[in-house]
């Protein structure tokens, strides 16, 4: 009885979680107001969504280059160049933009990516025409002070130091990468190679500046307590006026097909030893057969995805290999990617055991379909993420930003529920017993060694 009780009250959440999910694929996603999307005549893409349970308004401009555009010997230069576009105008002094925005009780910053660059304020929404104005002004008439360059180029390399050279795993992290692609800008770090920082100068980044930086290579995102017509209205006003520029075109070198599986071992001071996993896996834009993406994503959330993964629950919990085991796959990348696997080993276990215990996942996955009840509680966590994920204004522009950027509709996000409804337990195992093979793996391997450098001796006092 106590079985049958416990039975009924797991069929009943999941009954109620499939309802929960319907209702809030109705409302988070529509939102009460559509997006709605407008093209001004200089090529600028606008695009808002409406979100009025706050005075509040989010506004990104997101510009279509990031690392993976950067041509051998200009690596950074993307992330240097953000920067840079905070250190005055014509019209603005430099740092007054972030002085600007607070004053107004706003926060604003930047990020660069592998295949974006994006540039953010959050503010009162009688404040959006001021970002937009101030946005306009440092796209067409940013000023490259050789002083101020050289300070900032300075902090990306001690950046780099601390984060990358420094940090075992985050020089893990650039090894892998740069060993799993031979042709692939995704093997170069973002922020940069240290020599290219070094030689780097002000004429790289106006070249990149004239280059990529203009109304036809940008999206403006706005969600919040808007009126699209309204903000259409300001777009206009502010970036319309800006010429578009002539681009070369980027010219896409093809990944050659990887033939056998790649190794590397890292040995630098660190304190733990961590592994890294990588299959060379394909982006939906590469695709012939999209609904192969969608069932990699089931797959990875499967594996590697959560708490209740396999490769936590059987590697983490049950074998006690690792303290922790994940996965991620990008299906929206502009470039075929990889499905990664990263996992530090346990206590009284070695990245051989490791290795082989994540590898007995992978090789469930192709040789067991995944059970109904499974696949259905799997796909049930991830729309509900992902749904979830769309309650904050600042993350539903960062969803669009990244789909338009990397060449996807912004519409693909309401699309992307759908299909993964749709995914069976035939797909997962095909697409791993396609893509999850050991020729297109690439294993990394950080394993501590001594710091072998003297200790600094202590003053005496």
């Amino acid at each position: 009885m106590e079985l049958y009780h416990i039975w009924g009250f797991e069929l009943l959440m999941r009954t109620f979680c499939s309802l929960l999910l319907c209702l809030f694929s109705l409302t988070a996603l529509a939102g009460g107001d559509k997006v709605e999307e407008f093209m001004l005549d200089n090529g600028m893409k606008v695009i808002v969504k409406p979100d009025h349970r706050a005075p509040v308004v989010v506004s990104q401009v997101w510009y279509k280059v990031g690392s993976s555009y950067e041509l051998p010997g200009t690596t950074g230069v993307s992330h240097v160049l953000e920067h840079m576009m905070f250190k005055g105008t014509r019209h603005v002094a430099p740092d007054e933009f972030s002085r600007i925005i607070a004053a107004l009780g706003g926060s604003e910053n930047a990020f660069t990516g592998i295949d974006y660059t994006a540039y953010f304020e959050t503010l009162s929404k009688q404040h959006l025409e001021r970002a937009l104005e101030l946005e306009a002004d440092r796209m067409q008439n940013l000023l490259l002070d050789e002083k101020e360059f050289q300070r900032e180029v300075a902090v990306v390399r001690e950046e780099r130091r601390l984060r990358t050279d420094d940090d075992p795993n985050g020089l893990l992290w650039e090894q892998f990468n740069a060993v799993a692609w031979r042709v692939s800008p995704y093997r170069n770090p973002v922020i940069g190679w240290m020599h290219d920082l070094e030689v780097m100068t002000v004429a790289d980044l106006q070249k990149w500046y004239d280059q990529w930086y203009s109304p036809d290579n940008a999206v403006l995102v706005v969600v919040g307590d808007v009126v699209p017509v309204k903000v259409q209205a300001l777009a206009k006003k502010h970036f319309g006026p800006i010429p578009a520029r002539k681009h070369e075109p980027w010219r896409q070198r093809p990944e050659p097909e990887q033939k056998g599986p790649v190794r590397m071992r890292l040995e630098v001071p660190a304190e733990q030893p961590m592994l890294l996993l990588g299959y060379k896996t394909p982006a939906m834009a590469d695709l012939k057969d999209p609904s192969e993406a969608y069932a990699l994503m089931v797959l990875n959330s499967i594996l590697g995805d959560g708490d209740s993964s396999r490769l936590t629950s059987a590697v983490v919990r049950q074998q006690e290999l690792a303290v922790s085991a994940s996965s991620s796959y990008d299906a929206f990348s502009r470039l075929s990617g990889l499905l990664e696997i990263q996992a530090i080993p346990g206590k009284d276990s070695s990245l051989d055991d490791l290795e082989s215990g994540i590898l007995a996942q992978v090789r469930r996955l192709q040789n067991e379909p995944v059970s109904k009840q499974e696949l259905q509680s799997v796909i049930n966590r991830t729309l509900a993420s992902k749904v979830f994920a769309r309650d904050s204004m600042f993350y539903q522009a960062m969803l669009i930003g990244m789909r338009e950027t990397n060449r996807y509709d912004w519409r693909s996000l309401d699309a992307e529920l759908k299909h993964i409804r749709e995914v069976t337990a035939q797909q997962v195992q095909a697409v791993a017993r396609k893509y999850l093979v050991e020729k297109h793996l690439t294993v990394a391997r950080l394993e501590p060694v001594k710091d072998t450098k003297p200790a600094a001796q202590e003053k005496k006092s």
